[in-house]
């Protein structure tokens, strides 16, 4: 440790100025305490400061997925659509930062090298990758679960002497594809929707695909007068309903099976969902959809049947259709003619598995089946997701040991906000939280609500030390991974497990999420507190 003398000391430190760091942030403020965030880029806003694509945009509704706490800020803000686009989401949360003057107690361009726990001194030294350093007893985590971008593990990135992006890191400027020679590699969520714009444009569209995923429409539209005015009338009870709801979203399962309904029934209803905005036809279909394999099988058939319809190729719709997992099994991109796209004659689909990529040259890129010159690369290639962001720091807990070694073979935690032998050290929207798999939003507030009334119940009681019990955070463990069992996500290779073959000892599955869903996460949240923060030895 470094002569602590003329290091600035805090109450708390927040690492990350995004949704979870702003609304932490606010409630630490209230508690009275001296806090200091420290945020990697010049702005606010996390996913929505970087993830600056063309196309990005919600799949949850706006309107949903806003902050909660302040109904005055509910009543001030209006969504423009039901689904918004990036810079509208920025907007907001600029907005917010400004309402509650959140900038004077953050650090911009601060991105931390290490964090390191201080025993004796019951301290957190925070490190930036510039020398600076700050301390604080209570250090909270806010670096969000798909923030720490991952390039593919291809020969000759550099090479490349065109224009190249990773679609997490996307520059400030604007990029012109207008009559130019594009490449997209990646067909994920991110890539579904940038590819959706530059075809538009680009001269020809290249889209390098290795593993297709289940799409399905996300029919957004503008909010009109009479529908803002009921929106915000009607706020207070949605909100409500999205806490009651498995995934924090307005789309709830529906009470039957799928084979409880006669054919033409089963049939309707998909049909009505597939005609409706945003994820009701993942989170809102028949109970057994994402459990039963025989149920899956027939909801993956009846979404294989709108590709082809969409697509009018036969060839190539059968390349768009997965046939490594089923429908809902992994996290489905929402869309806007992303099919149609492929009917049009600028844009062509390679199948990395008939044709895998060899190299990137300063031209272009090369396949085993021929060369393609390129102006533009984009990369589309995804994240090292929940905890990858905490592996690029260096956080070492009460003796020395290294948060990503204790979780080399899975995350251990206790309701997904702490580590044991890590005191004091809180994990906002980390694994095994339910926040992970959710209308982020709506789980954010529940974690960071939690946290401060936690650190409320310390600070009233003298309480200067609080980390999980071995006891506890065995049993939350094995909670995780026994809930886990019974969804059909845990079968199948996808982030949700912890599985990225680009990155070295994340093939191997390690689930990542919590799958008991918001209310049963709120509730044992709530049986904690109400025991006097059972599992959690304060001393």
């Amino acid at each position: 440790m470094a002569d602590t003398a003329q290091i600035p000391h805090y109450d708390a430190i927040i690492i990350g100025a995004g949704i979870s760091g702003m609304f932490q942030l606010i409630r630490l403020r209230e508690l009275g305490m001296k806090v200091r965030v420290f945020e990697a880029g010049t702005g606010v806003g996390g996913t929505w400061y970087w993830n600056r694509y063309p196309g990005a945009r919600f799949d949850s509704e706006s309107w949903s997925y806003g902050y909660s706490f302040s109904p005055e800020l509910l009543q001030e803000w209006d969504w423009s659509e039901h689904f918004a686009a990036q810079p509208e989401t920025l907007r907001y949360l600029n907005f917010v930062a400004d309402k509650f003057d959140l900038r004077r107690d953050i650090q911009f361009q601060s991105r931390v090298k290490s964090l390191i726990r201080d025993e004796p001194a019951n301290d957190w030294e925070v490190t930036l990758e510039s020398g600076e350093q700050a301390r604080a007893p209570i250090l909270i985590t806010a670096v969000g679960p798909l923030s720490a971008p991952q390039m593919p593990n291809i020969p000759g990135i550099k090479d490349f002497k065109g224009e190249s992006y990773h679609t997490g890191v996307w520059p400030h400027h604007a990029v012109d594809f207008a009559g130019k020679r594009v490449a997209v590699i990646g067909t994920g969520a991110t890539g579904v929707q940038v590819i959706q714009e530059v075809a538009k444009t680009a001269g020809q569209l290249y889209v390098f695909q290795r593993t297709p995923n289940w799409c399905a429409p996300l029919k957004n539209s503008a909010i009109d007068a009479p529908t803002q005015t009921r929106l915000k009338a009607d706020m207070p009870a949605i909100l409500k309903q999205c806490l009651e709801h498995f995934s924090g979203f307005i789309h709830d399962s529906d009470p039957r099976g799928t084979f409880e309904v006669s054919a033409d029934e089963r049939e309707a209803f998909w049909e009505k969902l597939y005609d409706e905005p945003g994820f009701g036809i993942w989170l809102g279909n028949f109970r057994d959809s994402l459990a039963d394999e025989k149920a899956n099988d027939a909801l993956s058939a009846f979404v294989a049947g709108k590709i082809r319809q969409r697509v009018k190729d036969p060839v190539l719709a059968e390349k768009l259709i997965p046939i490594d997992h089923g429908f809902g099994t992994r996290r489905v991109p929402m869309e806007t003619r992303y099919y149609e796209v492929y009917n049009q004659p600028n844009v062509q689909l390679i199948d990395a598995r008939d044709a895998p990529i060899e190299c990137i040259t300063a031209a272009g890129i090369k396949t085993s089946g021929g060369e393609f010159p390129l102006d533009i690369i984009v990369y589309a290639t995804g994240f090292d997701a929940v905890t990858g962001a905490l592996d690029r720091i260096e956080v070492r807990g009460d003796h020395g040991q290294l948060l990503k070694q204790q979780w080399a073979n899975g995350p251990k935690t206790f309701l997904g906000l702490q580590a044991e032998g890590f005191t004091n050290l809180f994990t906002l929207v980390g694994p095994h939280n339910a926040a992970t798999f959710c209308n982020i939003p709506r789980c954010i507030e529940v974690n960071v609500e939690f946290v401060t009334a936690l650190i409320k119940h310390m600070r009233e009681r003298g309480y200067t030390r609080c980390g999980p019990s071995e006891e506890a955070v065995e049993a939350w463990t094995q909670h995780v991974l026994e809930g886990s069992k019974k969804l059909l996500l845990t079968k199948v290779r996808s982030w949700f497990m912890g599985m990225n073959t680009n990155i070295e000892g994340k093939q191997v599955p390690k689930f990542l999420l919590y799958a008991g869903g918001l209310p049963q996460y709120r509730a044992r949240c709530a049986e904690v507190a109400q025991h006097d923060y059972e599992g959690m030895l304060m001393s």
